[in-house]
């Protein structure tokens, strides 16, 4: 059973998103006269989607829950604002453009999934000219769950007609970690996202897209991906 297919995270694998994010978040904050937060601040609250980032920003705490009026005034000041802010300053990572076009032409399919909200994904991918090489995109409100939960990475292997075991997930957090081990499918992590990834058991941990596809390559079959830690 070769790995036929790829699903891939865009906040910190594919795109880098961050700087627009953060000043999205800041002058969301900014309505309800709150101050700024540094960009190292906001970036580690990014994972979750769009609901529990807003949540952190509006409380300044990773585990915070804002009022429910406050939430829903800052959802809507936070899109409003991100709509504005979207492409400003993110870009495709080095090696991914790269990366999708070598996996493209070994005849693999491709789909995005994301926590982030379609209304964002799609014009993303479409303004940083990745769209096209996706034949699948969905975002955590395209479907009932979101990752962790293994529904996105089974939705696509449903769509493209694959068992789990031929969907190889390539992400940069627990996230994507957690929603691949529960569907049953192998997952590279890439170190430059916005997680620590450290201490992350997966198939392997690697520095950029292009690696990826050497590491399909030479994997051959998921019946040799082996799961290990990062010190071996």
């Amino acid at each position: 059973m070769p790995i036929r297919a790829i699903a891939l995270d865009l906040d910190g694998t594919l795109l880098d998103t961050i700087a627009d994010l953060a000043a999205a978040a800041n002058a969301m904050r900014g309505d309800f006269d709150l101050p700024p937060l540094q960009q190292a601040r906001l970036e580690s609250f990014v994972g979750g989607g769009m609901q529990q980032l807003v949540h952190r920003a509006l409380t300044d705490d990773r585990d915070g829950r804002a009022h429910p009026e406050l939430h829903a005034a800052g959802i809507e000041a936070f899109c409003r604002h991100y709509d504005r802010l979207l492409v400003v300053a993110s870009r495709p990572y080095p090696g991914v453009i790269e990366g999708l076009e070598a996996f493209g032409r070994m005849g693999l399919k491709l789909a995005v999934i994301t926590n982030k909200p379609v209304r964002f994904t799609v014009p993303l991918l479409e303004r940083t000219g990745l769209a096209g090489h996706f034949e699948l995109v969905l975002g955590g409100d395209s479907l009932a769950e979101k990752k962790p939960h293994p529904q996105p990475l089974l939705h696509a292997c449903e769509r493209f007609g694959i068992a789990p075991a031929e969907l190889l997930m390539i992400g940069d957090s627990h996230f994507d970690r957690d929603a691949a081990d529960a569907a049953g499918s192998p997952c590279l992590l890439l170190r430059y996202g916005y997680e620590d990834i450290a201490e992350l058991a997966c198939a392997g941990h690697l520095d950029s897209l292009v690696e990826a596809v050497e590491f399909v390559k030479n994997a051959g079959s998921i019946q040799v991906i082996q799961l290990h830690s990062p010190s071996t």
